[in-house]
C-alpha cells in the first residue's frame, strides 16, 4: 500500500538557495457550495437592523404607553424640573428625538431590503408616529411621547434639515450641464413638465370646492395642483439611476436633464403661486417676482464668482467652510423668505453658487469646499430630515380620510393623471424625436418618482392654506404610490445598460 505523499510547494528557482514559496492562504470558513454562508450576511443585517432600530422603538412606544396610563401627573407632558424616574422638558425632547430618529432609521432599513428607496420607508415612518396609525392605536401614547412642548424644537430641527437638503439640491442641479443641449432634450423637459402640469390643473379646477384651503381661491389652487404633480424628486432618480447602471447612458442622462430643468421651472412658478395666494395685490406679486429674479441673477453671477475664487484662492486647514455655508444658507433662506418667496429657493440658490462637482474632483481649498458641502448635506439627511417626516405625518393624517366621499375618486384620478403625465408626456415625446420604444417608457417611468421633494411642496401648499389637510393626505399618497412603482416598473421593463451618452454629472449619494 502505498503513502500518499502530501502535495509539493513550488520553490523560487532565483538565488543560489532555494526557499519554497509560502502556501496560499486558506480560504475563510464557508464554501461556495455552503447553503448557510449566503444566510450569514442576511442574519447579520437582520441583526443590526433590530438592535439599532426596532428594539430601541419598541422600548420607546412602550414605555410611552406605561407612562400614558399613569394616574400620576408625569403623565401628562413635560415639566421644568423633573426628579427622579421622570422626565423634564429638555430630557423629553431628547426621547422625542430617539424615537423619531429609531423609526426613520427602521423604516429606511426595510424599504431598501424589499428594493425601495430608502425614503419610502422614511415617510411611512414619519406617518406611523402620526396620527394616522399611532395617535389611533394609542392617543394616550402618542399625546404623552410628542406633547405640544417638544414639538417646536423638532420643527426648527426639520426646517434647518430642509434648508440644508435643498441646498444639496441646488449642487445637483448645477452638476448638471445646461449649455450645449440638444433640441430633444429640451422638448423632452419640456415635456415632462408641461404635460403633468396642466393635466395636474385641470383635475383642481372640480376638486377646488371640497379640497382647496383658505387662501386656494382664484387660480392658487390650480396652479398649485399643477406643481405637485409635475415636480420628479432629482436626489431619488439620480440614485435609482446609479444602482441601475444608467447614470452614463443616453436614458439616464436625458431623465436627470429632463428633472433638473422641470423642477427648476417648477419651483420658479411655486414662488408666484405663494405670492399670489397671500392676498397680495397684483403689483406687489410682479414686484416679488422681479426681485425674486434679481435675486437668482445675483446668486448665478456675482456670489458664484466670489465663491469660487475664494475657494481658488482659500488656503489653511479650511476652517472657515462650515461656517461659510451654514450661515451662507440660513441668510439667503431669510432673504428670499423677507421678499415674499419661500426660504427653500434661498438655500437652493446657494446650492447652485456652491463650489461644484465631487469629492474626488477637487483637491485643496477647492477639495475641502466640496467635501464640507458633501458631509453637511449628509448631516441634514441622516438626522435632521426624520424630523421633517414626522412633522408631515402630523399634517398629513391618511386614517382621517373619508374613502366614501370625494378622497377615493380625487386618489384615483391624481394616481392616474401623476403616472400618464410623467410616463407618457416626455415618453412620448422622446419616441416621437427616434429614442427606441423601451427606452422611452424607461424615461418616463424615471420621471414618475417624486419622493421627499413632493411631500415639501405638498407641505409648503399646506402651511400657505392653498390645500387643505384632506387633499395634503391624498397627495402624500400619490406621491408614495409613484416613488414606490418605479423600481417594479424599471424591472419590469428590464432596464438594462444602455448606449453610453457623454457623463453629465456624477451620481446622487442618497436616494431621496
Amino acid at each position: 500500500m502505498t503513502a500518499t505523499s502530501p502535495p509539493e510547494q513550488p520553490e523560487s528557482t532565483s538565488g543560489p538557495h532555494r526557499q519554497p514559496v509560502p502556501a496560499a492562504p486558506v480560504p475563510p470558513p464557508g464554501r461556495p457550495d455552503d447553503p448557510s454562508a449566503g444566510r450569514r450576511p442576511v442574519r447579520r443585517w437582520v441583526l443590526a437592523a433590530g438592535l439599532t432600530g426596532t428594539v430601541p422603538l419598541v422600548a420607546i412606544v412602550a414605555a410611552a404607553v406605561v407612562a400614558a396610563s399613569l394616574p400620576s401627573g408625569a403623565a401628562q407632558g413635560p415639566t421644568e424640573g423633573g426628579g427622579f424616574l421622570e422626565l423634564g422638558a429638555t430630557g423629553h425632547f431628547f426621547l422625542a428625538a430617539a424615537a423619531v430618529l429609531a423609526a426613520a432609521r427602521l423604516g429606511g432599513a426595510v424599504a431598501q431590503r424589499i428594493g425601495q428607496p430608502r425614503v419610502v420607508g422614511e415617510i411611512c415612518a414619519g406617518l406611523a408616529l402620526g396620527p394616522s396609525l399611532l395617535g389611533r392605536v394609542a392617543p394616550d401614547a402618542m399625546a404623552w411621547l410628542f406633547p405640544p412642548a417638544v414639538l417646536a424644537p423638532i420643527d426648527g430641527l426639520a426646517q434647518f434639515g430642509l434648508v440644508l437638503f435643498m441646498f444639496g439640491v441646488g449642487r445637483e442641479l448645477a452638476g448638471m450641464r445646461l449649455r450645449g443641449a440638444t433640441g430633444r432634450a429640451l422638448l423632452v423637459s419640456q415635456a415632462s413638465m408641461a404635460v403633468p402640469f396642466a393635466l395636474g390643473a385641470l383635475a383642481a379646477v372640480p376638486m377646488a370646492a371640497g379640497f382647496a384651503g383658505p387662501n386656494g381661491g382664484g387660480t392658487a389652487f390650480v396652479l398649485f395642483m399643477g406643481c405637485a404633480l409635475s415636480i420628479t424628486a432629482f436626489p431619488v432618480l439620480a440614485r435609482m439611476l446609479s444602482d441601475l447602471r444608467l447614470t452614463r447612458t443616453e436614458v439616464g442622462g436625458l431623465s436627470l436633464f429632463a428633472a433638473a430643468v422641470g423642477d427648476g421651472a417648477s419651483w420658479l412658478v411655486l414662488a408666484a403661486v405663494l405670492a399670489a395666494a397671500a392676498g397680495s395685490a397684483p403689483t406687489v406679486v410682479m414686484v416679488n417676482a422681479l426681485a425674486t429674479v434679481l435675486v437668482v441673477a445675483l446668486f448665478l453671477g456675482p456670489v458664484k464668482r466670489l465663491l469660487s475664487r475664494w475657494a481658488a484662492r482659500a488656503g489653511g486647514g479650511g476652517a472657515g467652510e462650515p461656517l461659510v455655508l451654514v450661515v451662507g444658507v440660513a441668510a439667503a433662506a431669510a432673504l428670499t423668505a423677507a421678499l415674499g418667496v419661500h426660504q427653500l429657493i434661498g438655500a437652493m440658490l446657494v446650492g447652485l453658487a456652491w463650489p461644484g462637482g465631487t469629492a474626488q474632483s477637487g483637491s485643496g481649498a477647492v477639495g475641502r469646499f466640496i467635501r464640507v458641502a458633501d458631509q453637511l448635506t449628509g448631516t441634514a439627511r441622516n438626522v435632521l430630515l426624520p424630523f421633517f417626516f414626522f412633522g408631515f405625518g402630523l399634517t398629513a393624517d391618511l386614517g382621517a380620510l373619508d374613502w366614501s366621499g370625494p378622497a377615493l375618486p380625487a386618489f384615483l384620478a391624481l394616481l392616474a393623471l401623476a403616472v400618464a403625465g410623467k410616463v407618457v408626456g416626455p415618453g412620448v415625446c422622446a419616441w416621437l424625436l427616434g429614442m427606441a420604444p423601451r427606452s422611452a417608457l424607461i424615461l418616463g417611468a424615471l420621471l414618475n418618482a417624486r419622493g421627499l421633494t413632493e411631500l415639501i411642496v405638498i407641505q409648503i401648499g399646506y402651511d400657505a392654506g392653498i390645500i387643505d389637510a384632506g387633499m395634503a393626505a391624498v397627495l402624500t399618497l400619490v406621491a408614495l404610490c409613484t416613488t414606490m412603482m418605479t423600481g417594479p416598473l424599471l424591472r419590469l421593463l428590464r432596464a438594462e445598460p444602455e448606449k453610453p451618452a457623454a457623463p453629465d454629472r456624477e451620481p446622487a449619494e442618497a436616494g431621496r
